[in-house]
């Protein structure tokens, strides 16, 4: 969990503000796994660390305003978020049901993270506002959340309730993810059998398989990222392989295009069929289409 040093906002006292910054089991496939450490934010400090002459940066940020940003209701039941919130990185806030401020967050996730808030506290998520930001680098995500926080407490000379210090009903200790799966241990390590058949038998074998370039805990691409922002979302249980790895993973890139006769990535896999990449699992995210999948 990190935290922000406000003092620089709020003139008339130090105020030290929590939020989280979500990023959301030995695996079943046998062949080979490898745990990648997860991605962990310590405190940021928005004081100058460095001494002598200050450096001028420029962020750019296309989040609106706290105040110009439409609310979106939340739905009895955390679930049928699915389509009205994005799994992509961004600032949210979360009003009561007498749209009082509760709590302003960051997330990889902004999906995930309000759904998870929902499930922890329903009495207090009535609807939410979200700003997605564009290239959700630490610092770009640090300024949006910053600017709605600076906002909210000119307009009303209060921080929310969720972000004050020692408040920890918004805060959760985050999950251990799974590890992204091997094919095999190593690049000089002679497979007994075909790389495609070994595909064929991940793809039968587990539920859902998503082939991703980098690891769950640090997709490589805006794609990858979304997928598996999605996946996090729906809360399935599923595999992923890095088509990038090509120590462990040698050959997989062009063996998986040839294998589902689909030519770039990631490529998503349900029950042993290919279900399409990013703008089909995005689309059918949208339409609240991908829970009866996953049921099926």
């Amino acid at each position: 969990m990190a935290s922000i040093n406000m003092s620089t906002v709020h003139s008339s006292s130090s105020l030290r503000l929590h939020f989280p910054f979500s990023f959301t089991r030995i695996p079943k496939f046998s062949y080979c796994s490898h745990i990648r450490p997860s991605l962990s934010f310590h405190s940021i400090s928005l004081k100058p660390i460095y001494p002598g002459r200050p450096r001028v940066v420029t962020i750019v940020s296309a989040v609106n305003k706290l105040s110009e940003t439409e609310r979106v209701a939340v739905p009895p039941e955390a679930e049928d978020l699915a389509g009205k919130l994005s799994p992509d990185s961004g600032v949210y806030a979360v009003y009561d049901k007498n749209d009082d401020l509760q709590f302003i967050g960051i997330s990889r996730n902004v999906a995930a993270s309000v759904v998870s808030h929902i499930k922890s506290v329903p009495e207090l998520c009535h609807s939410v506002k979200v700003g997605i930001v564009d290239e959700p680098d630490r610092t770009a995500l640090t300024q949006a959340w910053k600017s709605w926080m600076e906002e909210h407490i000119a307009a009303t000379g209060k921080v929310p309730p969720g972000n004050e210090s020692g408040n920890a009903t918004w805060t959760r200790k985050l999950p251990k993810r799974k590890p992204d799966l091997r094919l095999t241990p190593g690049r000089n390590v002679k497979l007994t059998v075909p790389l495609e058949e070994l595909i064929d038998r991940l793809v039968k074998e587990n539920k859902v398989v998503a082939f991703i370039k980098g690891s769950r805990n640090a997709p490589q691409c805006g794609f990858s990222q979304r997928v598996v922002g999605i996946l996090e979302s729906q809360g399935v249980d599923y595999e992923t392989l890095d088509v990038l790895d090509e120590e462990h993973n040698h050959g997989l890139r062009e063996t998986l295009k040839r294998y589902s006769n689909w030519p770039t990535f990631p490529q998503v896999f349900v029950k042993g069929e290919l279900v399409g990449g990013c703008d089909i699992l995005s689309s059918m995210y949208e339409k609240g289409e991908l829970a009866g999948l996953f049921d099926k």
